[in-house]
């Protein structure tokens, strides 16, 4: 029996990935849980063969959990799962130690084969993602927001997303100079200047919603 724990706040979703993965996967059997939280008590509670995890949960990061599971379960599988694009956060999930990085909008077949793939012991990623990181490899060359750490890459999207630093610490529950001090950072490491750089850089990547 192979055990799958799907973590995702919208139950429609939870429900679509069971069919997805009940047609392609036999004698399978789903946990499931909303929240980060959830997924680390479920995590506790039973064993699973593979997570497959939301990157945006209402109460923490999809990353947050996963390096949280990483040091809890390390030799489980979990496979991300995100609406955001490839371009947006794939990178930082795959360095977070994910099996993998999938879009919703991504076909059914694919989703089966990433599942079964991180079940097999290996990390799926698709063409395109495969060759912006051999692309990487072989010029050595690495994206600006990719020098960022989680939390600094998640101020800049709210930045750039024309936040401002009093919204910024109250989201976050970070104070004001916090927030100005990762500002100061993100700027120095991405070799930009404003907040308007920051904007129009997040447009060129892909990396607002």
């Amino acid at each position: 029996m192979t055990r799958i724990l799907l973590v995702d706040d919208h139950a429609v979703v939870r429900e679509g990935l069971k069919q997805i993965l009940a047609e392609s996967i036999p004698e399978v059997a789903f946990g499931e849980a909303g929240t980060g939280e959830e997924a680390l008590e479920k995590a506790e509670e039973g064993t699973w063969d593979v997570v497959v995890l939301d990157m945006s949960l209402p109460d923490r990061t999809g990353i947050d959990v996963l390096k949280e599971l990483r040091q809890t379960h390390p030799r489980l599988p979990v496979l991300v799962l995100s609406m955001h694009p490839e371009e947006q956060f794939a990178v930082r999930a795959l360095k977070a130690g994910a099996a993998g990085y999938v879009t919703k909008r991504t076909a059914a077949r694919d989703i089966a084969a990433a599942v079964q793939k991180a079940l097999a012991g290996g990390k799926y990623v698709s063409a395109t993602l495969a060759e912006k990181l051999a692309g990487e490899l072989h010029t050595g060359a690495e994206a600006a927001h990719e020098r960022l750490s989680d939390r600094e890459f998640q101020v800049f999207r709210m930045l750039s997303g024309a936040k401002t630093v009093k919204q910024i610490s109250e989201e976050l529950s970070l104070s004001r100079q916090s927030v100005s001090t990762y500002r100061g950072r993100i700027l120095e490491k991405m070799g930009l200047t404003t907040n308007d750089e920051l904007t129009e850089y997040a447009l060129q990547n892909g990396l607002l919603k």
